[in-house]
């Protein structure tokens, strides 16, 4: 008997070491820009990551780009990368990550009400409709990105091609008043909080929207790579459960107030910047549930190659793991 009962407490023992040992699932997720990635304040709010530091440990992660964030996904560097209709191709076939997989919703521009991006001319700038820029230049946050996108087409509807007909420059997003009222560009692009500007408003005035040019456009939604998913399923549902339970948090308006002074506290701003716009329409919508629509980030993908900034016909639904948000989401209901 002696030597089934060292065997026996042997197995207790390896078991004891394995349930022991067992560490959370690393979660490092990247984001660009807050508040429209609500990533870094996340779980501020006491008492909704209810599996943070049992299933898994998070880590928000500032990478300024979209490029980069694809360089840090197929590097290793972070495990969940915020991507937008406009990265999403490049990630697949440029850099070939061809596992990678979109598991959820963060944000997009012109869903329903809610608020799309802004191009905007001076009220004495002479410009009446996009055909009037013919000759003119335009400023972009970034080339390739996906206001440049839309504003390309949007000027190819009215005949005008990039290049060939107008001048596009770069600028960040917080100095595009400045290069609109000086007369730098024509016509700029403006989003949240920049675009609710008293000044800007005053002098400028807007010629189109995002929604104009293309449609509801899928900006940012969480991908990654297939075998960290397949590893670590049960791990990703339990993250994605807490997220949309702080989602849910930040979107209820009983919450307003504290979740504003989350976000002014981190971005140590007033609270007063995000109080007429934030969790409203005039903010981008953010799906309650997590779930990317497909469709229109299809299109939105179409129009990039009609464009001519990929070569191949991309299919999306291809690359969709939303069954595991879709999981998350059911067990908050």
């Amino acid at each position: 008997m002696l030597p089934g009962l060292v065997a026996a407490l042997i197995l207790a023992g390896t078991l004891g070491v394995s349930v022991v040992s067992a560490e959370p699932v690393k979660i490092r997720a990247g984001w660009v820009v807050a508040p429209a990635s609500l990533l870094p304040v996340l779980f501020v709010k006491p008492g909704l990551a209810l599996h943070q530091g049992q299933s898994y440990t998070f880590e928000p992660i500032n990478i300024r780009a979209s490029p980069l964030q694809i360089t840090a996904l197929a590097a290793g560097e972070i495990e969940i990368a915020a991507l937008g209709f406009s990265s999403f191709p490049f990630a697949v076939e440029n850099a070939g990550l061809a596992d990678l997989r979109i598991i959820a919703h963060e944000i997009t521009d012109g869903a329903g009400d809610n608020f799309s991006t802004h191009f905007m001319v001076r009220k004495d700038g002479g410009i009446g409709t996009p055909a009037d820029l013919k000759g003119k230049v335009v400023a972009v946050n970034g080339l390739g990105t996906g206001v440049h996108m839309a504003l390309q087409a949007m000027l190819h509807k009215h005949g005008l091609e990039d290049r060939r007909d107008y001048t596009t420059i770069e600028a960040p997003f917080p100095t595009m008043k400045a290069v609109l009222l000086e007369g730098k560009a024509d016509l700029v692009v403006t989003t949240t909080p920049f675009v609710f500007d008293p000044e800007l408003n005053e002098k400028a005035r807007t010629l189109f929207t995002q929604r104009d040019a293309m449609g509801p456009s899928e900006l940012s939604f969480w991908t990654a790579r297939g075998e960290f998913l397949a590893k670590n399923r049960a791990a990703v549902i339990d993250f994605l459960e807490d997220s949309l339970r702080a989602l849910h948090w930040y979107l209820d308006p009983g919450n307003r107030k504290e979740a504003i002074a989350f976000i002014a506290g981190f971005l140590k701003q007033p609270p007063q910047r995000f109080e007429s716009w934030i969790f409203t329409s005039n903010d981008f919508y953010r799906d309650p549930g997590g779930v990317v629509d497909l469709a229109a980030l299809q299109r939105n993908v179409d129009l990039m190659r009609e464009l001519g900034f990929i070569s191949r016909p991309l299919d999306v639904a291809r690359y969709a793991g939303l069954d595991l948000v879709k999981e998350a989401s059911q067990r908050l209901q």
